[in-house]
């Protein structure tokens, strides 16, 4: 019974890693999707200052180009940010795959185990019946000796 204590133990440890795994996954992705929701916001900002550089009077939209400019210079980034997040969610998937299939190679060796026990129990407990069965067929008095 030893081993399958720590075997207990080992599966313990293999859930909270998974769980450990999955939190990590799912920080990861809402960091990802803060990052696409302000991609979006600068997509939509850089429309509205096109919308307003269109329609100045004033000659501001002059230097819409410069904007321009540096909104593709930072989206640039974004993207490379974005790609290197999604490596990371890729990196953290693949290491939640592979705790959960130590946990479960854990849990199937514990149902093995309780099943070969199970099986050990059943194979005594119906050797120890038979037993008392004999014996008391033994010690029932024959019919021939009645008659």
């Amino acid at each position: 019974m030893a081993g399958t204590k720590g075997l207990a133990t080992l599966i313990r440890l293999a859930k909270w890693t998974v769980d450990e795994k999955r939190r990590i996954l799912v920080a990861l992705q809402a960091r990802e999707e803060q990052r696409l929701a302000e991609i979006r916001a600068a997509e939509a900002q850089l429309v509205e200052e096109q919308r307003l550089a269109a329609t100045d009077s004033t000659g501001i939209g002059a230097y819409y180009g410069a904007y321009a400019r540096a909104w593709l210079d930072l989206r640039a980034q974004r993207e490379a940010s974005l790609a290197a997040l999604r490596d990371e969610i890729q990196q953290a998937r693949d290491d939640l795959a592979e705790a959960f299939g130590v946990l479960k190679t854990y849990e199937v060796t514990e149902r093995e185990r309780q099943k070969r026990a199970q099986q050990e129990r059943d194979r005594k407990e119906q050797a120890f019946l038979d037993e008392v069965g004999l014996t008391m067929h033994r010690r029932r008095p024959s019919d021939d000796a009645e008659e």
